[in-house]
Parts: structure tokens; C-alpha cells; sequence
């Protein structure tokens, strides 16, 4: 049963990283601030939820397994507070780039 549960967070964790690395490509390709902001703010939550969910299962404590999902309710709160001010400040200046 190990074995599985290992295969799993490698799955995920790799799952993970791949959208880090696809939100990455997105930052970089984009023509504009709020196409860019979008790709970036959806694959780094979803990544960062996939590796929560790896890491999970080897959590040795309940304390450690809330304390992972508490730092990701926070990532996702903050990201979306940025990316809403980040997007109205690029609104507001009509920037483009």
C-alpha cells in the first residue's frame, strides 16, 4: 500500500510542476498584462493544489496535513487579491503589455 500511495504523490507532485511550468510558458508567450495574469494566476493554483494533494497522504499528522491545506487557502486567497488589484491597476492605465 505504500508503494501506491508513493506512486500517487509522484503523480501529483509531477502533475503539479507541469502546470507551474505551463502557467511559466503562458507568463512568457502572452501578448498582454491581463491574458498573462489569468494563464499565470489558474495554473498556479491548480498546481499548487495538485502538490498539496501529493503531499497529503505522507503527512505523518492531522496537524501537518491541516497546516499544508491552510498554506494553500491562503496562496489561493492572496492570488486572487493580487491578481485583482494587478488587473485593475493595468485596466485603469490601459496598458496592453
Amino acid at each position: 500500500m505504500s508503494a501506491l500511495v508513493d506512486l500517487f504523490t509522484v503523480a501529483a507532485v509531477s502533475a503539479g510542476i507541469l502546470f507551474f511550468l505551463a502557467g511559466v510558458v503562458g507568463l512568457l508567450r502572452f501578448p498582454d498584462a491581463l491574458t498573462r495574469l489569468h494563464a499565470l494566476t489558474k495554473a498556479d493554483n491548480v498546481g499548487l493544489g495538485l502538490i498539496v494533494a501529493g503531499l497529503l497522504p505522507q503527512a505523518s499528522s492531522l496537524l501537518e496535513a491541516l497546516k499544508l491545506v491552510l498554506v494553500w487557502l491562503t496562496v489561493l486567497l492572496a492570488g486572487a487579491t493580487v491578481g485583482q488589484l494587478i488587473a485593475r491597476v493595468a485596466r485603469r492605465a490601459g496598458t496592453r503589455t
